[in-house]
């Protein structure tokens, strides 16, 4: 199946709605790591942003057709590459959302943006994660401040990635 299907010939029924496979793909295998994983509680914001954050990864480390390798070892580590926390994530996201955008624009890109405007300006209160003194120095928290739901959701993905 075509990654963006509308389930008729040539890729047309009549103006039927395209069906964003690539994107679901992601968004499935997120959402298996997640829960396996259980570190938060599934519909919570924090599950969302984790899932929101490692779906994104997943979709935009693919080709733009859609899924290669699926578990392939060689996948997983590069997810967690992307997901580590020295990687500048964000400006990751934007080259790669801005490229697929050249590309076309398609339903997996607007359900992938989708997802990026609401870990960019969704805030949530969480402990701080940036505000350790060194990186054997335990997170504080009781020190609650806000954070874009990313900041919250990417390090859950992380390790999540890590505890499959």
């Amino acid at each position: 199946m075509l990654p963006e299907s509308t389930n008729g010939a040539g890729g047309t029924s009549g103006g039927g709605l395209a069906v964003p496979m690539a994107w679901l793909c992601a968004e499935y295998l997120a959402d298996e790591v997640l829960r396996a994983a259980a570190l938060v509680a599934p519909g919570s914001l924090e599950y969302r942003a984790g899932l929101q954050a490692l779906a994104l990864t997943v979709h935009l480390a693919e080709e733009p057709d859609g899924p290669a390798g699926g578990w392939a070892a060689c996948r997983v580590d590069e997810w967690l590459r992307h997901t580590a926390y020295d990687r500048p994530w964000p400006p990751w996201v934007e080259e790669r959302l801005a490229a697929r955008a050249a590309g076309g624009e398609g339903p997996d890109l607007a359900l992938a943006r989708t997802a990026w405007q609401r870990l960019r300006d969704t805030w949530i209160r969480a402990a701080d994660l940036d505000g350790r003194t060194g990186p054997e120095s335990p997170v504080d928290e009781t020190e609650q401040i806000w954070l874009p739901a990313w900041k919250l959701g990417l390090p859950l993905a992380h390790l999540s990635l890590h505890l499959r």
